[in-house]
């Protein structure tokens, strides 16, 4: 049985405050967390359309982006199906492409990897003045929404091992999220929402 490819696909514009918390959170996951060979971990930034390239060698894919205009307070990390992750979907530029947009694009061509996202309620992405940095409550869920990817992770079979060089309490943070997860998982049987 062949190994499934997975690609893990951080999206935003880290120029824009909270709109780059994709890409943070793949930098997190990159740099505390080892993963098996078969798992791609990429900063897709803006990339719109350009993604249906990566997209060809996945058979599951997992999306990380900010979501706004969802009815849950800034920080709440969410995880959704791409058609749920369109209307609440934060645009990158006035010539950016929703993510349905780019599956549909991808299915054109035969390229449909099975699709995820793990969604971060924003605060702030319209600052006065270009501005890298989260705001202070989308920053504090770096730790629960890196456990939430880990936890799809898990859930197709995909163990993760600290490295070395990880900070320890972000990676305390990560593991006491996945604990208290997994626990709603085996009690409740619900993972749909890791706020």
């Amino acid at each position: 049985m062949t190994e499934e490819r997975i690609l893990v696909l951080g999206v935003g514009n880290l120029l824009m405050r909270d709109e780059g918390v994709g890409p943070r959170v793949v930098e997190a996951l990159s740099s505390a967390y080892s993963l098996p060979d078969s798992v791609r971990v990429v900063d897709a930034g803006t990339l719109g359309f350009g993604m249906v390239h990566l997209l060809r060698d996945a058979d599951y894919v997992l999306v990380v982006d900010a979501v706004d205009g969802t009815p849950h307070p800034p920080g709440t990390v969410l995880r959704l199906a791409p058609e749920h992750f369109a209307p609440n979907q934060v645009l990158h530029s006035l010539h950016d492409v929703r993510l349905v947009d780019v599956l549909a694009a991808a299915r054109l061509i035969g390229v449909e990897p099975q699709v995820e996202c793990v969604g971060i309620q924003v605060e702030d992405i319209a600052p006065d003045e270009l501005s890298v940095g989260l705001t202070e409550r989308v920053e504090a869920a770096l730790p629960r929404a890196t456990a939430a990817v880990l936890m799809l992770l898990e859930e197709r079979g995909v163990p993760h091992t600290r490295t070395h060089g990880a900070d320890a309490a972000f990676a305390a943070a990560v593991e006491e999220a996945l604990a208290e997860m997994r626990e709603r998982l085996r009690t409740t049987g619900a993972s749909a929402d890791y706020s």
